[in-house]
């Protein structure tokens, strides 16, 4: 409301813009608030000050103003453009400062087109937008073929609309999705993996999911997944995991984006391999704990499978680990999607309730230093002593240091001996 009010002070129009007026009719609580204007890039910052201005993407005329204080958050203000050719499938090669009316029609779907002033609280509504929000249609602004070429990103962004919203995409739209997909390869990974992570995380994941098979976008941003099998194979792993993500209870994007990549998971002697999942988080460009998290998830489902009848050395370690309840609520969807009950998972949280996690993973009885002080050179064989000790200690047959201790020597000597 500030920065409004200060620009129209100053003889600019000024007026907000986009996604916040798309969520204040929603009835939503809006992340942040855009704000367009008459003003250049140099008024803005002339208005504001140097001091809580940045120039973010001034030749795009954007300016971010700060508020007077870090609470007080910042406000984008861009001036109302008209865009040149896109060149990269992501911006224009130059834009020109023009009236709200031609903004608008330059923008991506009529939803996030329109504009709202709160002094005189009025919408303005250059392209069917409020339409549209009242069908619930997710509509590409005049020609859809033109907006997605001129930015790739959009034709994901059209999905996790759709599916945040619970809309219907309009069906032209729909077919100049399904006619560019080759194209959104275009994009860097880290804005498809950015567009992603939205999906997977919002409890729309299901319906985002299978509007991205629908599409033939699935194939296009995972092919290692989708897309080579094809025909009756396919459908039957989409169906299977769309399931699986309708029953997940978690708002985590690791954890879906786990269930997704699971048939990726190869089996080489009874051992699951985890390298080709590895290999698409690395190509998605996720941080290293984001890949430890989804590896291990995948690695660990196996573990977990049949945990009842395994020992305590292997139970602690895995509900005491950090990504434990993430497990759980993986191996329950999946349960659920089977239509069988989660007996491993209720077995796991009974056990949590009788335990306390401190006990799960409690110091080594014994370490290093005592396997030097039992002349045992350091080697494979240091590793296999403490497993061997740590196994024990775990499964509570050793119960004190010094029964621990007693245990290291008995098994130094019968290595000794041996």
């Amino acid at each position: 409301m500030d920065v409004v009010r200060r620009l129209g002070k100053e003889g600019h129009e000024a007026l907000w813009a986009g996604g916040c007026v798309r969520d204040q009719l929603l009835g939503k609580l809006p992340k942040d608030y855009d704000v367009a204007s008459t003003a250049t890039p140099e008024e803005v910052i002339q208005i504001f000050g140097r001091r809580r201005t940045v120039a973010v993407g001034a030749s795009f005329g954007v300016v971010m103003v700060l508020g007077p204080d870090k609470s007080a958050g910042q406000i984008e203000v861009a001036t109302f453009r008209s865009d040149g050719e896109y060149l990269d499938g992501r911006r224009p090669c130059s834009v020109s400062f023009c009236r709200p009316e031609e903004d608008a029609h330059r923008r991506d779907f009529t939803i996030n087109g329109m504009f709202f002033d709160p002094l005189e609280e009025k919408f303005i509504d250059y392209v069917g937008g409020l339409d549209d929000l009242a069908a619930g249609i997710v509509r590409a602004i005049g020609d859809p073929v033109a907006r997605f070429t001129e930015d790739k990103l959009r034709m994901l962004r059209a999905v996790r609309f759709t599916a945040t919203f619970g809309f219907t995409l309009d069906a032209a739209t729909a077919d100049a999705v399904r006619h560019l997909r080759h194209q959104i390869r275009q994009v860097s990974e880290e804005r498809v993996t950015q567009e992603l992570k939205r999906m997977l995380s919002h409890s729309s994941r299901e319906l985002s999911f299978r509007l991205l098979h629908e599409s033939g976008l699935l194939a296009e941003i995972l092919p290692e997944s989708f897309g080579t099998v094809g025909g009756t194979g396919e459908e039957t792993v989409v169906a299977t995991i769309c399931q699986q993500l309708n029953y997940l209870e978690s708002d985590e994007f690791e954890t879906a984006l786990m269930l997704v990549l699971l048939p990726l998971r190869q089996t080489n002697i009874g051992v699951k391999s985890t390298v080709a999942i590895d290999a698409v988080c690395r190509r998605l460009k996720l941080s290293n704990d984001e890949t430890e998290c989804v590896c291990w998830l995948a690695e660990s489902l196996a573990i977990l499978d049949g945990i009842r009848g395994r020992l305590l050395h292997v139970l602690k370690p895995l509900l005491a680990h950090r990504y434990s309840e993430r497990l759980l609520q993986a191996s329950a969807a999946i349960a659920a999607a089977e239509s069988r009950p989660a007996d491993d998972v209720k077995f796991c949280r009974d056990y949590l309730s009788m335990v306390n996690r401190e006990d799960m993973c409690p110091a080594p009885f014994v370490n290093g230093q005592d396997l030097m002080a039992l002349n045992v050179p350091q080697g494979p064989e240091f590793r296999v002593l403490l497993t061997t000790i740590r196994n024990e200690q775990l499964d509570e047959i050793l119960t004190t240091r010094t029964a621990a201790l007693e245990r290291l020597r008995e098994l130094v000597n019968a290595r000794t001996v041996g």
